[in-house]
């Protein structure tokens, strides 16, 4: 569940886990990669390819000197990455010519977990709430936090009810007032018409 972004605080995030290694605090163990991108096109004849950005600080990218591409998570060595409207242009070592870049298209993009950036105080990556238990400042039972959708302006987190049914939230800090990675937990408060 998650993009490679992190949430500051009660807001918002930088890393997705890897699909099949994802954890929590309640469960498995932290993943070993995050996705940061995703390869939707070849850029040239060089080599290089245009990669969709999925990380909240895709500048850092510039200072990682290896990239791993799809799901077995291949290394790959950067020779030269740069920024490209909404995403990235990379050239990876060993990708000579735009046929070898076209068999990376639709690959994700993912950095080693000791690559990502160190959390703050009262930062979270969105692996860490995944199944986190939701509830209100009034002590009222939500649900768990089972995955969440980009709108551009805001995530909003999917909480799943006991009774299966699904209430939308704002990943916002006026509604996340606070996340207790420890305890599993994340208060929220309810703005008018979210229920």
């Amino acid at each position: 569940m998650g993009r490679s972004r992190r949430h500051p605080s009660r807001r918002s995030s930088d890393g997705q886990p890897d699909p099949g290694s994802a954890g929590n605090k309640a469960g498995s163990p932290e993943p070993e990669y995050l996705i940061v991108g995703e390869i939707i096109r070849p850029h040239g004849v060089r080599g290089d390819v245009a990669m969709k950005s999925l990380t909240a600080y895709p500048e850092r990218l510039g200072d990682i000197e290896q990239l791993y591409v799809g799901a077995d998570h291949v290394p790959y060595r950067v020779k030269r990455i740069r920024p490209h409207q909404s995403g990235m242009l990379i050239l990876f070592q060993g990708i000579a010519n735009r046929n070898q870049a076209e068999e990376l298209r639709g690959e994700m993009v993912y950095i080693h977990l000791d690559d990502a950036i160190p959390l703050e105080d009262g930062e979270y990556y969105l692996y860490q709430i995944e199944g986190i238990r939701v509830v209100t400042d009034e002590g009222q039972e939500l649900g768990h936090l089972t995955d969440y959708i980009e709108t551009g302006a805001n995530d909003v987190y999917i909480i799943t009810t006991s009774e299966g049914g699904e209430v939308l939230i704002p990943a916002i800090p006026d509604v996340i007032q606070a996340v207790d990675l420890d305890a599993h937990v994340m208060t929220v408060r309810l703005l008018d018409g979210l229920i």
